[in-house]
């Protein structure tokens, strides 16, 4: 077997012995939402605007026992899913989630990300999430996706971060030297690593490192062998993740968690070093605030295959004309108080409240308005929240 082969056989046998991720399977919908899996919020985060069409097809590369994929069935019901993965463990896993949750509008296949071109067609969302960094050649697997993305389509993407992620490296080394020649028995891999974070000092850096961050989760053998035994891993900086973003061909839209990337967040107190930082280039303000705060464990991100059409909403008649509904990955409403699309807490001023209440799908905010004492400057902030979508008249 070539290089490739052996890496891609070696993470295939990790994943058919600990089928990952190992969340419980249920007999009925899961619980909740992810927004970034929901086409309607995720294509009104992209571009500002409601997607034209619901009946899209969706790819999920790399689905493993299909958590996400369910999750993408479930909230996307106009669209056709499929998930692809290297273990044949993990999609018999997949494919019973699948079917006791009703998940049915799904097909799967035993297939590596390299030769996704055998799949017919293309994809308007492609899901991939915690693949491509254990992939032998991350460029050569990017690049394959990205072929199979649909003109106007997109593409979320999770890769890992070097930084925060320093005292895991550590430990694979190190679970990997006690090993030796017998590396790639992953439950020995296990074995011995339970043993040595049941002997280190709880002074330790990575035992404090492991129980901030990591312990609840690593107490299922699936996760602590996915993190620690890992026979295959690359992790990323900005400088890095970019070359990856820039071989795919594709656009980069932005981080699907935005407030991270906010320099404010960290030098607030420092107005004058947030209005000198306002020189650098996006790439050169995405280093400066992860080397700031070094807990970064991951990216996630959009990319769009052009063209990317982006509302303007900035036009008063435009937008009066627009029929506005809510965005379908929130929770709680209604309320004055629930949870927005990223499950953070929002309180609604009563115009707000009264405003979204209105918004069904048919109405026009002009219509809205005229009984509704609320502001164009009102419904712009809902928007930018992405509490509401809207579609152009």
């Amino acid at each position: 077997m070539s290089d490739s082969q052996t890496v891609s056989a070696a993470v295939a046998k990790l994943y058919n012995t600990y089928p990952f991720p190992p969340e419980a399977l249920l007999d009925e919908p899961p619980p909740g939402y992810n927004w970034r899996w929901n086409w309607l919020a995720a294509h009104n985060f992209c571009t500002g605007q409601k997607p034209q069409r619901q009946d899209i097809r969706i790819l999920d590369a790399g689905c493993g026992t299909g958590v996400g994929t369910e999750y993408l069935v479930h909230l996307n019901p106009q669209a056709s899913v499929v998930g692809i993965d290297l273990s044949t463990g993990a999609l018999a896993v997949a494919k019973e989630r699948c079917q006791r949750s009703g998940a049915n509008r799904v097909e799967f296949h035993h297939l590596s990300l390299f030769d996704v071109e055998q799949l017919p067609g293309e994809f308007d969302l492609i899901n991939c999430v915690g693949v491509l960094h254990h992939t032998p050649d991350p460029i050569r697997g990017i690049q394959a996706l990205a072929k199979k993305l649909a003109s106007g389509g997109l593409m979320h993407i999770f890769v890992y971060g070097e930084l925060g992620r320093w005292e895991i490296q550590l430990m694979q080394k190190a679970i990997a030297l006690i090993q030796g020649d017998k590396k790639g028995d992953y439950r020995d891999g296990v074995q011995v690593g339970r043993q040595i974070f049941s002997s280190l000092p709880e002074n330790n850096r990575i035992v404090k490192s492991d129980k901030q961050r990591w312990s609840l989760e690593n107490n299922k053998d699936e996760y602590f062998a996915d993190m620690y035994v890992h026979p295959q891993e690359i992790d990323y900086n900005i400088d890095t993740l970019f070359e990856l973003i820039d071989a795919s061909g594709l656009e980069f839209i932005g981080f699907s968690n935005p407030s991270f990337w906010d320099l404010e967040r960290l030098l607030g107190k420092a107005p004058e070093l947030v209005e000198r930082a306002k020189d650098l280039s996006d790439r050169q303000l995405y280093r400066l605030i992860e080397l700031l705060d070094p807990e970064v464990t991951h990216y996630e991100f959009f990319l769009g295959r052009p063209p990317i059409i982006k509302a303007d909403w900035t036009d008063d008649n435009a937008l009066l004309a627009a029929i506005p509904e809510l965005n379908p990955c929130i929770e709680g409403f209604p309320s004055q108080c629930f949870f927005n699309y990223d499950y953070q807490i929002v309180n609604l001023s009563v115009a707000e409240f009264e405003f979204m209440q209105r918004c069904d799908n048919n109405s026009t905010i002009a219509d809205i308005l005229a009984s509704v004492q609320l502001g164009l400057d009102g419904v712009r902030t809902l928007l930018q929240q992405q509490l509401i979508l809207l579609t152009s008249a």
